[in-house]
């Protein structure tokens, strides 16, 4: 498999996204958010899961985007801040109400552990393409040829900082969420130890 074999979708809102993305994420974020759904889209074609690509590609396009100052939120985990900018970033794109709801649960469940791929195989996409992009967390599920291919288009550039630092002032701010957890259980390592900024 090769980036061009992969289905990008051409809706008004993908583009709108990719917009939306481009204006708020910094460089190394934006590109993290494009490779999420490009590790996702092939991750699921591979594995003969259908799934809708203008839903997983908004999705991954703006999963992070309750990290992003403007948008955080001092009251809830930012994956769930992010799932409420999600419903009106597809409300104005014209999605129907039950559209928007499974966009903003696709952003809140790529937190999960695991999602599962019955129940959601956009979300179940989504938390393994952004595990695989952090942690590394099952990187040879995905071919070596094809992993090259995404980070010489889509560079990492500082993503280990930039992510680590946005999940420390999370978990400083809001302790009892999903991304205080992940600092207390060791998420600066796992980080550090990712085979993909080996390769970047």
């Amino acid at each position: 498999m090769n980036l061009d074999d992969l289905v990008l979708p051409g809706t008004a809102a993908a583009a709108a996204a990719l917009e939306t993305a481009s204006e708020y994420h910094s460089p190394a974020l934006l590109n993290h958010s494009v490779r999420a759904y490009l590790w996702a889209a092939a991750d699921g074609t591979a594995r003969g899961i259908a799934f809708d690509p203008e839903l997983l590609y908004v999705a991954a396009l703006l999963h992070d985007i309750g990290l992003v100052p403007v948008f955080d939120s001092h009251t809830v985990a930012f994956e769930e801040a992010g799932g409420h900018v999600a419903r009106v970033f597809a409300a104005g794109a014209g999605w129907p109400p039950e559209r928007r709801e499974r966009l903003s649960e696709v952003i809140v469940r790529h937190m999960w552990p695991q999602v599962d791929v019955a129940m959601d195989p956009e979300g179940h996409l989504l938390a393994r393409s952004t595990a695989a992009e952090i942690v590394g967390r099952d990187l040879d599920d995905w071919d070596a040829d094809f992993r090259a291919e995404v980070l010489e288009r889509h560079p990492r550039l500082d993503l280990a900082e930039d992510f680590l630092a946005c999940f420390r002032a999370q978990a400083e701010r809001k302790p009892e969420s999903s991304a205080a957890a992940a600092v207390r259980s060791g998420l600066a390592t796992r980080i550090a130890a990712n085979p993909l900024d080996a390769l970047s």
